[in-house]
């Protein structure tokens, strides 16, 4: 077929619709494609074979805000972009190619009359339901069907642009992603929170309450997962070529509940009533292999490493499309599943042994059963590393089947693939894909390595050493032996590099070998050797960065210090940010109405500089009094959660004090809670002493979130103790109208929606130079809570950005912590413990909240030489600072400038800048846009 038939083809399929190549935008039902008015500006374009594609250097700029006519607009083109010339020429001698393309050639439309079709229709005949059982949870998954529907037509057709203009695609790999509910983030992505609203309330429901029958999709622990989620929201939003990577576990991490004082765990069965958003994909599968053997064979006259023999389980792909904000561009997140590769054994199964014909199938459904099991154990720890290989073995095979449709040699494949490791958890990927090229593409070892090294980029997320993850070197010998092989070669290699760089110094060769020798660190005393899945990162990747400029400065001049003075150029810094489309305006959306008021315009919710504007009013008496009033509207939505979960009742004037995340010994909720034990006393003794001092009291409720890992026994202590003095505060009705302490259980995305933006200050305590970055800093910030914490991680840059005196910063500095550490443990301060530190900790030994033998652990850490996170050192200046903080609550104007300005900086903080960084600096992708996003301008 010449090139001429392919254009006539082309020229029916508009004929179609009764519209032209050049024909002007025209009302036509919901088209993909784009047709460029006169006067609309030109993009720039990629010519290739197949003709021109649009495509952007920066997301673009919104000209026009008015909702109505954006979302009209979203009508104005009714057909999908047709594939490339390429795509059609090899599909089109197939008789059914007109009807195919003419029945596939629209869109969904989505009008009103149109959206409440699809919902009926699923509700038949995807959810078998009638009319009469048209219940609450039905219009949930028939709406989510929906809108599935929709976001399947527009990641085909952005898939298959990416194809046609072959496309250099990133691949995010993740163990966790905290996606959080997707139902108001779909509506909101796609302009169709007008339209579902309406459609629905005719069917007597209300998208509101829709998004409350949706479960929190539970795979992710915390700050690492819910950055990932972020990231795929603005990867999708600037229209970049990519794709995520993690796993589809059956239950997630666990459900906290409290019982008798304590966190117990239960599984969390996010699946019980299925998922409307996923895609089942069983025509993507691969088989992974466990255990086995290698045999050296030889074939051509070469010798060859062949793996074989072992377990093989199935890996089942389940597609989670990920629209853009305002733009038609959708990706996706595949997550892995693990099925075995027989269902049952048969044989076992007619000798009468049913449950050993079915072991082979749990044992293989294991592996994504549960994130993180607890590793005390070998078995546990063997399953942790069995899901990690079973990530990335299974991404990197779906990496390359993708790549071969290209058709392109295998030594291009760093032209066309780009993988980002989320930490070391995915950093095995490194090793299998060098397996790959070595044992399957025949590639001799450099050339293997070149490719590999220029394909993957690390992020490191932690600065303490102990969190470095390890991998004992006979465990990985026993669970995937050709990979130890290839590790030991790297390091080999490596370690000749180093030493023609530094010969004779065997110090460094063991702090920079990717093999820990027994000994060699903490890990290592038990005679065994560990594999540093940090180092084999560092070395198997282009670019490593950090994730806020004091952890980088950190990881270059201390943790990866000997690794910089060799690769200087690897490093870089990528400070962290989080989606404003997801944390202010859908869990905000009073004050994002606000904010679209106050700057005149909507767009902020993707260029976040626009909220510069409201330096210039934040003195605006108006604007401070419709700020307040949304900040009181937030608080009573986190006073009904609070009193719905907790049975405690807060007054709305009180000072919402909150700390809300994982539960860490170095994160300080212990500080936390003593300061709250101090104040109590206090209270008490002015009730007894002094009562007219009083009326000068700063009402506060502490408010306290997060979950202590399963195995983590002195976080599981820390909660304890929270959960008795707030049992002991709350009932004391001398002093409860003056305090109160609260623990929301079972901390997630969808109470974080909540507890967020009703907040009014936010604590971050991590000892200086222990937390990479933090991210809910950052969230509580947008929303305009004002943090209360230490110079760490990204705190640093936020209260540069915000103003230094936006922000309430105490305790020690990060280049001081080593050196008080030191002078702990020899007993030899040159400073002192505030003495109302052990005032406090006397409550607890003198049984105050509950028998205090249950609590001896715990003091027994707070001794001056034991404590190694500095709670006593820090809790002098901890307590001036919360007391600037009652100052400043007394004074409402100046504290509502604050929250104002706290807002008005976080430009910084949006993810979409952090993304861009990455896209310009790491990956070298530019965005590659499905239209010229006609509804932006």
């Amino acid at each position: 077929m010449s090139a001429e038939d392919v254009l006539d083809l082309d020229d029916s399929f508009q004929s179609w619709s009764g519209l032209s190549r050049n024909a002007s935008n025209q009302d036509v039902g919901g088209s993909r494609t784009h047709l460029v008015d006169s006067d609309e500006e030109e993009v720039d374009h990629i010519p290739w074979k197949g003709g021109p594609f649009p495509r952007a250097s920066s997301h673009p700029q919104a000209q026009q805000d008015d909702r109505t006519k954006r979302d009209s607009s979203l009508q104005e083109a009714a057909k999908r972009r047709l594939p490339s010339f390429e795509n059609i020429q090899q599909h089109c001698s197939t008789g059914r190619f007109d009807l195919l393309w003419r029945l596939m050639s629209e869109c969904i439309p989505e009008d009103k009359v149109s959206i409440q079709r699809e919902i009926v229709r699923h509700v038949e005949y995807t959810l078998a339901c009638t009319r009469l059982n048209f219940a609450k949870k039905h219009a949930f998954q028939a709406t989510a069907h929906s809108l599935r529907d929709r976001m399947v037509e527009r990641f085909n057709d952005t898939e298959q642009l990416f194809d046609d203009v072959r496309a250099r695609r990133v691949y995010y790999l993740s163990l966790e992603f905290l996606m959080g509910r997707t139902l108001s983030n779909c509506v909101h992505s796609l302009g169709l929170v007008g339209k579902y609203s309406e459609a629905l309330d005719e069917l007597g429901f209300q998208l509101e309450e829709l998004y409350e029958e949706e479960k929190d999709a539970a795979l992710g622990n915390g700050g690492l997962g819910r950055l990932a989620a972020c990231f795929m929201d603005s990867l999708a939003t600037l229209n970049y070529p990519a794709w995520g990577y993690g796993l589809r576990y059956s239950y997630g991490l666990f459900e906290q509940r409290i019982h008798n004082d304590s966190q117990i765990e239960l599984p969390d069965c996010w699946l019980t009533d299925g998922n409307p958003w996923e895609v089942e994909r069983l025509d993507v599968q691969y088989s992974i292999r466990f255990y086995g053997h290698v045999n050296l064979v030889q074939v051509n006259g070469r010798i060859k490493s062949c793996w074989e023999g072992g377990d093989l389980v199935q890996a089942v792909a389940y597609d989670n499309l990920i629209p853009g904000h305002r733009t038609r561009n959708t990706l996706n997140l595949r997550l892995w599943a693990s099925r075995p590769t027989r269902q049952l054994d048969m044989e076992l199964f007619n000798e009468g042994d049913y449950q050993g014909a079915l072991d082979a199938r749990q044992r293989s459904e294991n592996i994504t059963s549960v994130l993180y099991p607890n590793d005390s154990s070998y078995s546990g720890k063997e399953l942790r590393l069995k899901q990690q290989y079973f990530l990335v073995a299974a991404t990197i095979r779906d990496i390359l089947a993708r790549f071969s449709k290209t058709q392109e040699s295998i030594i291009d494949l760093a032209k066309h693939v780009c993988i980002q490791l989320n930490d070391t958890h995915p950093a095995l990927g490194i090793v299998e894909l060098l397996r790959i090229l070595l044992d399957e593409e025949d590639l001799p070892w450099d050339q293997a390595w070149d490719i590999t090294t220029n394909i993957f980029n690390y992020t490191n997320h932690t600065v303490l050493p102990e969190a470095l993850e390890k991998w004992s070197v006979s465990m990985i010998e026993r669970l995937i032996p050709r990979h130890m092989q290839l590790i030991w070669e790297i390091n080999h290699r490596f370690l000749q590099l180093v030493s023609l760089r530094w010969p004779d110094e065997t110090s460094r060769l063991a702090a920079m070998s990717i093999i820990e020798e027994p000994g060699a660190g903490k890990d290592g005393v038990n005679g065994e050797k560990l594999v540093r899945m940090t180092h084999l990162a560092i070395v198997g990747s282009k670019y490593v960065n950090g994730v806020a400029e004091m952890h980088t400065e950190i990881l270059k001049q201390g943790l990866f210090r000997v690794f910089y003075e060799l690769w200087d150029h690897k490093f870089q810094n990528k400070t962290n940010g989080v989606t404003p489309r997801r944390w202010l305006q859908q869990a905000n959306p009073a004050l994002s109405k606000l904010l679209s008021l106050a700057c005149a315009s909507d767009s902020w919710c993707w260029d976040m500089s626009l909220l510069r504007r409201l330096r210039s009013t934040c003195n605006d008496s108006k604007l401070q009094e419709q700020w307040r009033a949304v900040k009181r509207g937030n608080k009573q939505r986190l006073a009904m959660l609070i009193d719905k979960e907790c049975g405690v009742k807060l007054d709305l004037d009180m000072l919402y004090d909150v700390q809300v995340k994982r539960i860490h010994e170095y994160k300080r909720q212990l500080l936390n809670v003593v300061g709250i034990i101090h104040r109590y006393s206090e209270l008490k003794r002015m009730r007894r002493d002094a009562p007219g001092l009083l009326g000068a009291v700063v009402p506060r409720a502490f408010i306290l979130g997060g979950k202590a890992a399963p195995g983590y026994y002195m976080a599981k202590l820390v909660l304890k103790l929270i959960l008795h003095v707030a049992k002991v505060v709350n009932a004391d009705k001398d002093t409860n109208q003056f305090l109160k302490v609260v623990f929301i259980p079972n901390y997630n995305v969808k109470l974080a929606e909540i507890i967020i933006p009703g907040s009014d200050i936010s604590q971050h305590l991590s000892t200086a130079g222990t937390e990479a970055s933090g991210t809910s800093n950052m969230k509580f910030a947008m929303n305009g809570c004002l943090l209360l914490a230490t110079l760490d991680g990204a705190t640093a840059e936020i209260r540069r950005e915000v103003g230094e005196d936006n922000v309430f910063i105490f305790g020690s500095r990060a280049q001081d912590v080593e050196r008080i550490r030191k002078e702990q443990r020899n007993q030899c301060c040159s400073w002192s413990v505030d003495p109302r530190f052990y005032n406090a900790l006397s409550r607890i030994r003198e049984g105050d909240f509950g028998p205090p033998s249950q609590f001896e652990d715990l003091l027994e850490s707070l001794r001056s030489e034991r404590d190694q996170y500095l709670v006593g050192v820090d809790f002098g200046s901890y307590l001036e600072a919360q007391a600037r903080v009652d100052r400043t609550w007394q004074q409402p104007e100046e504290w509502t400038r604050k929250s104002i300005l706290c807002c008005a900086g976080m430009a910084k903080f949006s993810s979409d800048n952090t993304i861009r960084q990455y896209a310009e600096d790491i990956w070298k992708v530019d965005p590659i846009i499905l239209e010229s996003d006609h509804q932006k301008s």
